[in-house]
């Protein structure tokens, strides 16, 4: 894998745009390209990402209007495509309802919005956001959201495990996954998931919000670490 340009699309509602963009361009020293969501063109972006927010103030269901902007069709002929695509808490609802990633996200089960910091664990190594993770190492990630519950039927979360698509659980800050660390009802208490390909990658937590330590935490930090050295070792081989 090749990373040259990381694109950040923007949509009306995105308000983690730029917090993203600020962790890759000026904590990483990477090339960062704005995508206008009216936009036709990536630009020549390796790897795309959706990031947080309420886009088209989450009308009918979160990230339903999104997916039909007109930089989606590019986005997801980027991902068909094998191009990395990577989704944050409104971006990840925004892969789902374009069904570049299996699931939903429903309503929290306090029907309540959450912000707050929560501990994840990596359940795979398998992917490029994962890669560079310790399995057994809790992970502080803030999360913020109101339609954060991952859910899908029988067949689908069978083949998600299986698979190994997924990429984070809620745990303790010990890394023990257990339903009484569950902020929203997920189910399996799945934080993030990838598609069967490898490529597309969704989580509701914030690691663009734990990666400065002005803000006391980088834990979110290792997760684009892990693409960038994966990419250096592609760069160099």
């Amino acid at each position: 894998m090749t990373i040259n340009k990381f694109g950040v699309v923007i949509f009306p509602g995105s308000n983690c745009d730029e917090d993203m963009i600020y962790v890759l361009e000026t904590t990483l020293g990477q090339k960062v390209e704005r995508l206008w969501h009216k936009e036709h063109d990536l630009k020549g972006c390796d790897f795309i990402i959706l990031p947080g927010g309420f886009s088209y103030g989450d009308y009918l269901r979160s990230g339903a209007i999104a997916r039909f902007s007109p930089i989606m069709q590019e986005v997801i002929d980027h991902a068909n495509q094998g191009g990395y695509v990577m989704g944050i808490c409104n971006g990840f609802q925004v892969l789902c309802e374009a069904h570049l990633l299996p699931g939903t996200l429903l309503h929290n089960d306090t029907q309540k919005f959450i912000c707050e910091n929560v501990h994840l664990r990596a359940m795979t190594n398998e992917s490029v956001v994962t890669a560079g993770i310790n399995l057994e190492k809790a992970l502080k990630i803030p999360i913020a959201h109101g339609e954060g519950r991952f859910h899908a039927d029988s067949n689908t979360l069978d083949a998600i495990v299986n698979n190994d698509q997924v990429l984070f659980k809620y745990c303790g800050g010990d890394g023990e996954v257990a339903g009484s660390y569950n902020p929203n009802g997920s189910l399996e208490n799945i934080a993030g998931i990838c598609n069967a390909g490898r490529n597309v990658f969704g989580m509701m937590p914030h690691p663009e919000r734990a990666a400065d330590p002005e803000l006391g935490n980088t834990d979110g930090l290792q997760l684009f670490e892990s693409i960038l050295n994966l990419a250096s070792v592609s760069k160099g081989s």
